[in-house]
């Protein structure tokens, strides 16, 4: 049975120095949780803490998810979605803007990630996501996501925790001063200690664990979204998908959004 939560939201207006002006709101936005009516094909026998007990759930999708129907999927509880955009300096998901398109006529909070490449420079990057990603009121923060890539047939290679850590710093400020929002950052368990990302301030993490919750996984770092699964079954959505909740409550899912409001 869906269980809905109507919150309203009031934006939180601010010209903030060195970042880029918020667009002012004409009125409170309404924001609807609904709970998840999603299964998973390989489930997980959780050890700790279940996905479960977490009210706001979403997905992330990419090129590979050809065939949503995004009211289906938001009426059976997709509350956000993150939606490739880009990769290194020179290439576009090609399903991205009709995600994002009708992602947002759905009502589905949604933002836009970009997979980094490690043989680009990050101010590149920064500036090809820039190029292709709208700056729209109401979009969650962008989102940079770091990962070891190395079945990749043009560029595996590994390079150190402190350069790895320097550019992101790049890519985030640069991100940060366009769209007047700090970026997140997603990355799996290996990345996150091989490079000690931890050792970033002032980020907030998207975190990949499919077999232990993050605080177990993570030695105990703070998370905003964590991944779950990948192979989720959404109604509306073709085929299995990646599943994410939010680290807290509906109040606080609706607390976060205002924090972000552009």
């Amino acid at each position: 049975m869906i269980r809905m939560l109507s919150i309203l939201s009031l934006a939180i207006l601010a010209a903030c120095g060195g970042r880029s002006s918020r667009v002012e709101a004409t009125a409170p936005a309404e924001v609807t949780v609904i709970s998840s009516n999603f299964q998973d094909s390989d489930p997980t026998d959780w050890p700790g803490r279940s996905p479960d007990r977490y009210p706001v759930h979403g997905i992330d999708v990419s090129r590979f998810q050809t065939g949503i129907d995004w009211p289906t999927a938001r009426a059976n509880g997709v509350n956000f979605a993150f939606i490739k955009a880009t990769e290194g300096g020179d290439r576009v998901d090609p399903m991205f803007e009709e995600h994002w398109r009708r992602a947002g006529e759905a009502g589905v909070k949604r933002g836009a990630y970009h997979f980094f490449y490690h043989c680009r420079p990050a101010a590149e990057q920064a500036r090809w996501f820039i190029r292709h990603v709208p700056r729209e009121l109401g979009a969650l923060p962008p989102v940079l996501d770091m990962e070891w890539t190395p079945t990749s047939p043009t560029c595996a290679i590994r390079r150190d925790g402190a350069t790895i850590r320097e550019e992101a710093r790049i890519f985030i400020d640069i991100i940060e001063r366009h769209y007047g929002q700090r970026p997140m950052i997603y990355t799996t368990v290996d990345f996150f200690q091989d490079t000690e990302l931890w050792r970033l301030k002032g980020v907030e993490f998207w975190l990949r664990s499919v077999a232990d919750h993050p605080h177990g996984a993570y030695d105990g770092s703070d998370w905003s979204f964590w991944q779950y699964t990948s192979t989720g079954l959404v109604p509306g959505v073709s085929g299995p998908v990646d599943v994410n909740v939010f680290a807290g409550s509906s109040r606080a899912w609706s607390g976060w959004l205002d924090a972000r409001a552009q």
